[in-house]
């Protein structure tokens, strides 16, 4: 097993949630919340209501668990790579396939669900929690929020949801995740292979603009079902809409057509280029940095 890439993916992972949070926070609102018609107003809004701290609502949570899922995918996928060579072709040193790729990026996605599902449901509900400045007499107060941090919120949602609320969504998630860390790697691979010139190792400019044009593809696939995912998790928020993915997905189309399945694509495509620059370059690095130690 090669533990170098559960570390570098967590590595990755971490930084790579710093760089995305304030537009995935932009994201997540516009997909949820009708009030907004569009991202500017809802960075407008945010900032008058909330001030700069709305937009990294909930990161705590996602900085430790997506640098967990993080390690659960790239580790899944490199492990899994490995395993389909040696039953393939019967040597780890064989070229790798494209189905190859393919194969373990699904597994990867469908793998790292389990670990991300309740701490992004609860990033989702603190990102969706706006509490807007009120006039006082004299001062400033504030509504009150129903959830007062990550912590508190996980506990409400198993007292009022149970166990089982901490996974509300996680089918979408899956149908999600598995289809677009399939196009992830492979698109990364693919990338890779076009700007590498024959026989020569890519250089540190391929590597972050393969990355960034990865993290855009993944996201123009993962998208529909992100928005139908955040809709479920924020289900529990209040009087219960949906009855499941078929049921959520035939009600927001009957609403709001077809385009409903796009809100925040241009957001997450413009969010995943930096953040997966980011991403890949750290975890190539780490990885180096890590098989060359004694």
């Amino acid at each position: 097993m090669h533990i170098a890439d559960f570390i570098a993916g967590s590595v990755g992972g971490g930084l790579g949630v710093v760089v995305g949070y304030p537009l995935d926070t932009v994201k997540v609102r516009l997909q949820t919340q009708r009030r907004f018609t569009g991202a500017w107003q809802c960075i407008q809004t945010t900032c008058k209501t909330e001030g700069v701290s709305g937009f990294f609502k909930g990161m705590l949570m996602p900085m430790t668990t997506v640098s967990i899922g993080s390690s659960v995918a790239f580790g899944t996928y490199g492990n899994c790579l490995q395993c389909l060579r040696q039953v393939r072709c019967g040597s780890l040193e064989a070229p790798t396939s494209k189905g190859d790729i393919f194969l373990s990026g699904f597994a990867a996605g469908f793998a790292q669900v389990s670990v991300m599902s309740p701490a992004d449901i609860v990033k989702v509900r603190l990102q969706c929690q706006m509490n807007p400045y009120q006039p006082g007499q004299g001062s400033v107060s504030f509504s009150k929020p129903k959830y007062h941090g990550p912590v508190h919120c996980l506990l409400t949602i198993v007292r009022e949801e149970g166990i089982r609320g901490l996974y509300q969504g996680a089918m979408a998630m899956v149908l999600r995740d598995a289809p677009a860390f399939a196009t992830y790697f492979l698109t990364y691979a693919i990338f890779c292979e076009w700007m590498t010139p024959a026989g020569k190792k890519i250089d540190w400019t391929g590597v972050l603009l393969a990355g960034g044009f990865a993290g855009m593809c993944a996201w123009s696939v993962g998208t529909p079902m992100d928005v139908i995912k955040a809709r479920l998790q924020m289900d529990g928020v209040g009087n219960k809409r949906y009855n499941g993915v078929l049921h959520c997905i035939s009600k927001s189309v009957q609403k709001e057509g077809l385009r409903v399945f796009f809100k925040g694509l241009g957001l997450n495509c413009l969010r995943a280029f930096p953040v997966n620059m980011v991403v890949f370059a750290t975890y190539e690095m780490t990885v180096q940095l890590l098989r060359k130690s004694p």
